[in-house]
């Protein structure tokens, strides 16, 4: 075997060596595989004190050095370090504590994007499931993925949207899929989401299904109108009406007339749910 190739084993086998002699062992909850339920979410534009506890509590298990977290922290909430906190010790614990306490509730979430950024790339899944799990039993409507904090919906919605990007994915609609996502983005944007971006990618996605299976590039609207058998009746009276509120609340905004969050969480929900139903059973099925 080459030299080179031998290297790049040894380095491959070092790597798989150190994942596993570093992964935890499983806690007793973990090994008869008890669950914890979602809490209800009831926190979304707010970090709240045992959050804030918490997060300093598991970096340690991630981040050694104070200096380093110290560092982190402070460059993203924007404060400069004390210097004459110089040892890695309590006080230096109590500035890093206090700083994360004080600052604004979305730099805490970008803290944890930073802090994952510098974890170890073995450890990041590790991290990211840990945090997610304290998301989930506080009610906390965000969660960590693959580094980015995004919105997330209860247990149903996570699984349904799961489900709507896989099959959009397999039949071949990617723009559709893509719609989606930024309809998601939109909804996590921080401090303050992009409502009336999540309602135009929402719509916009069910448009694009409907138009790969008509081959017509009309409006969502008029689409529903002219090919009745696109969807059974009533539903396409009720997608009608969400057209008209997508465009008098998303696309063609008055003063005052911006839906609210929940709104606009409801109906990338539906669009969703929508472009599954329509993926499944028009594309490589009955046809319309």
């Amino acid at each position: 075997m080459p030299k080179m190739m031998e290297q790049t084993a040894f380095s491959y086998l070092m790597t798989i060596i150190i994942y596993f002699s570093t992964m935890e062992k499983e806690i007793f909850s973990k090994r008869i595989g008890i669950h914890q339920e979602m809490a209800n979410i009831v926190i979304r534009n707010d970090a709240p004190a045992e959050l804030r506890s918490f997060l300093l509590l598991i970096i340690k298990d991630y981040i050694k050095s104070l200096k380093q977290i110290r560092a982190i922290v402070c460059k993203t909430i924007n404060e400069a370090p004390d210097p004459s906190n110089w040892g890695e010790n309590n006080f230096m614990d109590s500035e890093i504590q206090v700083h994360l306490d004080n600052c604004k509730w979305f730099r805490i979430y970008d803290v944890i994007e930073n802090f994952y950024k510098e974890i170890d790339s073995i450890k990041q899944i590790s991290f990211e499931n840990k945090i997610n799990e304290f998301f989930y039993e506080k009610g906390i409507g965000w969660k960590l993925e693959q580094g980015t904090i995004v919105s997330r919906g209860d247990d149903y919605f996570e699984r349904a949207l799961d489900e709507t990007k896989t099959i959009l994915n397999e039949k071949g609609l990617a723009t559709s899929k893509n719609e989606i996502t930024e309809a998601i983005a939109d909804l996590s944007r921080r401090p303050i989401p992009e409502i009336t971006g999540a309602v135009q990618h929402a719509l916009a996605a069910l448009e694009c299904v409907c138009r790969e299976l008509t081959g017509s590039n009309d409006t969502l609207g008029k689409l529903i109108k002219n090919y009745t058998d696109l969807v059974p009746k009533p539903l396409d009276v009720a997608i009608d009406k969400m057209f008209g509120y997508a465009s008098e609340h998303g696309r063609h905004l008055h003063e005052g007339s911006e839906p609210s969050y929940d709104e606009a969480f409801l109906l990338v929900h539906i669009s969703a749910s929508l472009c599954t139903y329509l993926a499944n059973k028009q594309i490589g099925g009955t046809g319309i």
